[in-house]
């Protein structure tokens, strides 16, 4: 990426109403946050060129809890529903199917789901509508089905 791209990004990362971005390409990782917090260093693997979709998000689950941890795959404005006058995608204690939007997150005026990695119950939604997600965050807890 040129210098020249770089700060045309920069431009458009400013007037945006995003509050943090980290983008990865060619071994090079690129993060930008407005206010005083900075972003955490994630641990993800760089995205394929030209990639447009969120990577999957990651689980994992708590020794002996049975609870699928559905993490933020990217850094990004955490929305319950599709609009503000929508209902939510989903209730805790909602049985829902793999596959099936739990949550978007905005990044760079782009909306990305996250889906359920199984089938199950969701147990916990452990973000605010409309608040910044970071890399790695517990979203949602998901006991999947046995």
């Amino acid at each position: 990426m040129k210098l020249s791209e770089i700060q045309e990004l920069m431009r458009s990362f400013d007037s945006s109403g995003l509050t943090g971005l980290e983008l990865m390409w060619d071994g090079v990782t690129l993060r930008m946050q407005k206010g005083a917090a900075p972003l955490p260093v994630g641990g993800a693997a760089p995205a394929a060129p030209g990639a447009e979709a969120a990577p999957a998000p990651r689980q994992e689950a708590p020794a002996g809890s049975g609870v699928v941890e559905v993490k933020a795959p990217i850094v990004g404005v955490a929305y319950a529903a599709p609009s503000p006058e929508a209902p939510p995608f989903v209730k805790e204690g909602q049985r829902v199917e793999k596959g099936q939007t739990l949550c978007l997150l905005e990044a760079m005026k782009m909306m990305n789901q996250v889906e359920a990695p199984a089938a199950g119950v969701v147990r916990k939604i452990r973000f605010r509508n409309g608040e910044l997600a970071q890399f790695g965050d517990v979203l949602v807890e998901l006991e999947p089905e046995q």
